[in-house]
């Protein structure tokens, strides 16, 4: 029968809601082998989800070093179940991700498709072009071919499966390694990180100032207990931080509910959220490209528009 690698996403004991995505889109591949790398042990606290996700096998691959480097354990991880028994890799596609992919491939002589949405039993996979404006598909060669999975791109099914913990014990580190000698870990953020937001209130150079993120789109974010994201221009100037950037130069999102505030629709942005539930868009310009995908368009002030919808949801609390 066959079967596919999924390297599980996870952080402090606890997995990251893409890793479902994962095992979902791998499903059609074969039976799921789902790779958990980290110190030993890391596994066992996960095998029961990754179980209910569809993970028939949770491989524990475990180095007692794993905490001072990086991306060599699961690339060496990858790379040994592949020599071993080749199958298809599916990975998250994240910068990290990426990487992993790219040392993996060189190692396994197998072919790369990045970002995909999607991946078939014949092993091809489905790519968006020109901002979602086109869709294609494509094969990688090789015996394991690769494919990391845009976030948001695939709704979970969980498909119960035995979750059997395999333990494998990964080789030290080498001369090649990067080893980390001091980490401080980034403060808790007071809102859902863009990819796993149920709400997300993105603000566009129609907000008109770094002010008005304060005082209009962030308060309206917390009121519906989401998150704030931003396009492009946003970004550039500066007004806001370039990592909660939307589109196809930041995450893509699909979240249950979109508000766009003074956002235009530039394809850049809306290739990167237009997969969203319910797309709500707030301008004073009704002829703004992002008035053709929403679902609810409101022209007007935004300045005066949002906070009284933020006022009056705050009232039903």
């Amino acid at each position: 029968m066959s079967h596919v690698y999924v390297l599980v996403e996870h952080d402090a004991g606890q997995l990251n809601p893409v890793t479902a995505e994962l095992i979902t889109a791998a499903r059609p591949l074969g039976v799921v082998s789902a790779v958990v790398v980290g110190t030993p042990g890391s596994a066992e606290p996960l095998a029961a989800e990754l179980g209910a996700l569809g993970a028939e096998q949770v491989i524990d691959a475990g180095a007692a070093d794993y905490d001072s480097r990086l991306l060599l354990p699961e690339v060496d991880a990858l790379h040994a179940l592949g020599s071993a028994n080749p199958a298809p890799i599916v990975i998250s596609a994240t910068e990290y991700g990426n990487e992993i992919a790219g040392r993996l491939a060189a190692r396994l002589a197998s072919g790369v498709l990045a970002n995909v949405i999607a991946v078939n039993a014949d092993r091809t996979a489905t790519h968006l072009l020109f901002g979602g404006q086109l869709e294609t598909v494509a094969a990688a060669g090789g015996a394991c071919p690769i494919y990391t999975i845009r976030a948001g791109s695939v709704t979970p099914v969980p498909q119960a499966a035995s979750g059997a913990v395999a333990p494998m014990q990964l080789p030290a580190a080498t001369a090649k390694d990067a080893a980390v000698v001091n980490f401080t870990k980034a403060a808790d953020a007071d809102r859902p990180a863009l990819s796993q937001a149920k709400a997300i209130v993105a603000g566009g150079r129609g907000v008109g100032s770094e002010e008005s993120f304060g005082a209009v789109v962030e308060p309206l974010a917390d009121a519906l207990s989401g998150a704030v994201g931003v396009t492009r221009d946003v970004a550039d100037e500066g007004w806001y931080d370039a990592k909660y950037q939307i589109g196809q130069t930041g995450e893509t999102v699909s979240p249950d509910l979109y508000i766009g505030v003074g956002v235009s629709g530039a394809i850049q942005h809306t290739s990167g959220m237009q997969s969203s539930g319910t797309i709500v868009a707030i301008n004073q310009d009704g002829d703004e490209p992002i008035f053709q995908i929403a679902d609810l368009g409101v022209v007007g002030d935004l300045h005066e528009i949002v906070p009284a919808l933020t006022e009056e949801l705050n009232s039903r609390k």
